[in-house]
């Protein structure tokens, strides 16, 4: 991820006409101001992940806080282009995970795959080895995450927020990091909003660039970490179904957190219902929020669904 800077700002363009809105090209409108236009972009014409999306896959992973053991030998795959949905009462080490494959926690035991890579480790004479930093820098450049608190950059105005990982860390030009950050805030509904700072835009805008912003970095993991918890409720639905459509028109894999039991069904390929840092019970989402055959797991849906 790049580090946040305070130099002044390089000249940038200025805002142009708003482009329309990903609510109006799928027949949506949101509640946070988004823009309608003509002629709207198929979802389909944008610059989505497409082809060679790699798996996940946790072998034996135990990780610790001190005593406290959050992941117990975990064992689980996610296949390439799979969309995956962790859920499970607070604590249970479903952002743990996340936070492992974006390398903001170390393992304990236990290897991580990203396809045919391990994360924390690296080959050396044949031999498995703690991985350096050369090859932690790589395999980031394959996982994206869009966090609950937004993330994003105070300094810096909307372009730059998306510019700025590309140029730093994918060595991007500057022509075509812009070019491809006019795009995804096009997709995202947010095109008259380039040069605006992020205390100038709503909650429900700020997500959005911080998907968008996630997307720039071209990933082929994409990482979600309860996305509309901060959020007011009647923002929710909008960036619920900017992701919705974004999974259903890229092969991105895609890895998710959430509380929001619908977005988990509508969005999941498969639901993993997480326990004290064990796999509890998984399943299309049909039968796990259908017919689930654990009772912890309907001892927790109840809760939610009831709260």
């Amino acid at each position: 991820m790049p580090q946040s800077d305070t130099a002044p700002e390089s000249s940038e363009p200025k805002d142009e006409a708003p482009a329309p809105s990903l609510e109006k090209a799928t027949g949506r409108t949101g509640a946070d101001g988004v823009p309608a236009g003509k002629d709207p972009k198929p979802i389909d014409a944008a610059p989505l992940p497409k082809g060679g999306a790699p798996g996940i896959t946790f072998e034996k992973v135990v990780k610790r806080f001190g005593s406290n053991v959050v992941l117990r030998e975990l064992d689980f795959t996610v296949a390439p282009g799979e969309r995956v949905t962790l859920i499970g009462p607070s604590g249970s080490g479903k952002t743990t995970i996340l936070r492992l494959l974006m390398t903001l926690e170390t393992l304990n035991e236990g290897v991580i795959w990203i396809g045919d890579q391990t994360l924390w480790h690296m080959d050396r004479g044949g031999k498995r080895v703690a991985a350096n930093q050369k090859h932690l820098h790589e395999m980031r450049k394959q996982v994206g995450m869009v966090f609950q608190q937004f993330n994003l950059f105070p300094n810096m105005n909307v372009l730059r927020n998306l510019t700025e990982g590309p140029r730093r860390v994918l060595g991007v030009s500057q022509d075509e990091a812009v070019e491809r950050a006019r795009e995804l805030l096009e997709l995202v509904g947010l095109a008259d909003k380039l040069n605006a700072h992020p205390t100038q835009l709503s909650g429900g805008q700020q997500q959005r660039v911080a998907v968008a912003r996630a997307l720039a970095m071209q990933p082929k993991v994409l990482l979600l970490d309860e996305v509309t918890s901060a959020l007011d409720p009647e923002l929710v639905v909008g960036v619920q179904d900017l992701l919705r459509d974004i999974a259903n028109a890229s092969d991105i894999t895609l890895l998710c957190v959430t509380h929001e039991m619908n977005f988990a069904r509508d969005i999941s390929n498969r639901v993993l219902m997480f326990d004290q840092g064990q796999i509890v019970e998984e399943g299309p989402p049909e039968q796990i929020f259908g017919e689930p055959s654990e009772q912890r797991t309907r001892d927790f849906l109840q809760a939610v669904l009831a709260s």
